[in-house]
């Protein structure tokens, strides 16, 4: 597994993906379940990521936040297409529709990325719920404040908590660190 990280993020969420799947498959009050995942694998300085559906990563340092994934949506595909714009895609009646979900289908479709990491970058994953809420002017005010990850993961509690009015949608989310 050592030679490649990105069979083992592949090999866990095709575990993953067949539980689900099974589940949904014996038990009538899943039937239809899906769910979306975000995984990250760090070894030295490059991240090996994996998603489906639309959690999400993001690389967050002194240049900003970017976000690394793409969605598994229906407005994603639609703003790839031209066919409505990146603001419009935030208030779209369909923006919580996903085109694709860990035990939705008995084979995974998920994509991997390669991100390389510097002392001091930040690697956040994240159910889409995070952005919805706070923005990305707001996420990355209080991302570059000095702190721990569970400090800065408990200001981005406190933040949501206080945005609780504008959240649509639960939101998970997990914060590494580079070190040397």
């Amino acid at each position: 597994w050592r030679a490649d990280p990105e069979a083992l993020l592949n090999f866990g969420a095709e575990q993953a993906n067949q539980a689900v799947h099974f589940r949904a498959g014996i038990d009538a009050e899943c039937r239809g379940m899906g769910t979306t995942m975000v995984a990250v694998l760090v070894i030295g300085e490059m991240a090996y990521l994996l998603n489906i559906g639309d959690s999400r990563a993001y690389l967050v340092n002194a240049g900003g936040i970017q976000r690394l994934t793409r969605d598994h949506s229906v407005v994603e595909d639609l703003v790839a297409k031209g066919r409505i714009t990146p603001e419009e895609a935030r208030q779209h009646p369909q923006k919580n529709l996903i085109t694709r979900a860990l035990g939705s289908e008995s084979q995974l479709r998920a994509d991997l990325y390669r991100q390389p990491l510097k002392e001091g970058d930040w690697l956040l994953l994240c159910s889409d719920g995070l952005l919805q809420a706070l923005g990305t002017q707001a996420l990355e005010a209080l991302l570059s404040q000095p702190g721990t990850a569970q400090q800065l993961a408990k200001r981005l509690q406190t933040a949501l908590l206080a945005h609780s009015g504008n959240m649509q949608d639960n939101t998970t989310l997990v914060l590494i660190k580079r070190h040397r």
